[in-house]
């Protein structure tokens, strides 16, 4: 299997070495957001890119490093899936409870809430389509927009970061693969699948369902936020996007 940067980065090599080599230019990870009409497609290699530039902001201007528990307070969106596997990347562990945490990521919605959280440092995610940043932030507060543009698009960790290392709430790297792929098995989620999902990514369930198993299976992912409730429009998008499975 390849590896993402050449470098020993075991759940993220797992999670995105699929879409890596020969599919990199496919289409992996396609956002839909039907509340703005926003439609952002990320292929394999525009992932890993997203994913090295977040990691390299994280460890040089974050301190996240072995050890690092963060906290994700974000939806599903295309920059939620560089900002997990970044975690990973960086070898740190990612912590459901944003109180425990070290660092809190998360979107303009619930930044009162890692504020309050006490972490050590906030990085806010504007999410904007633009790339606009939220200006106006509380020391200690990390605009990930204005901040992750000026970090290379390559990845190259101090350590290699092993399976055995804390990945999520006291699971290993190696546990939350198995997990996942335990979960495409029993979604159908097949390689070369592609997944047309609206589960949120709020909770353990959820994330590891609607990205983590799509990613584990080395399946593509077209992902749909805000739906309209119009069964019709997702009939013609699942027809465009040559879906091959739905999700909730």
């Amino acid at each position: 299997m390849d590896t993402v940067f050449g470098s020993g980065l075991f759940l993220t090599d797992a999670l995105l070495g699929p879409a890596l080599g020969a599919a990199a230019p496919r289409p992996l990870v396609t956002h839909y957001d039907d509340a703005t009409g926003e439609r952002t497609e990320l292929s394999g290699t525009t992932t890993a890119n997203w994913t090295a530039k977040a990691a390299n902001l994280l460890r040089d201007e974050v301190d996240v490093e072995p050890g690092t528990r963060v906290a994700a307070l974000l939806p599903a969106h295309w920059q939620t899936v560089a900002a997990l596997l970044a975690v990973w990347s960086c070898g740190a562990e990612l912590v459901g409870d944003p109180a425990g945490a070290d660092v809190v990521l998360a979107d303009a919605a619930r930044l009162d809430v890692a504020l309050a959280a006490g972490a050590g440092t906030v990085v806010a995610f504007s999410l904007d389509f633009f790339g606009r940043g939220l200006g106006d932030l509380p020391g200690g507060t990390v605009d990930f927009a204005t901040e992750v543009r000026v970090h290379g698009d390559e990845f190259v960790p101090w350590d290699p970061v092993d399976g055995a290392a804390p990945a999520w709430d006291g699971a290993s790297g190696e546990q939350v693969l198995a997990a996942a792929r335990g979960r495409a098995d029993a979604l159908g989620i097949t390689a070369g699948a592609r997944v047309l999902s609206s589960t949120g990514w709020d909770s353990a369930d959820g994330l590891r369902d609607g990205l983590l198993a799509v990613l584990a299976a080395g399946a593509s992912l077209v992902q749909t936020v805000n739906a309209a409730g119009d069964p019709a429009a997702l009939d013609r998008r699942a027809e465009s996007e040559r879906v091959t499975l739905r999700l909730g």
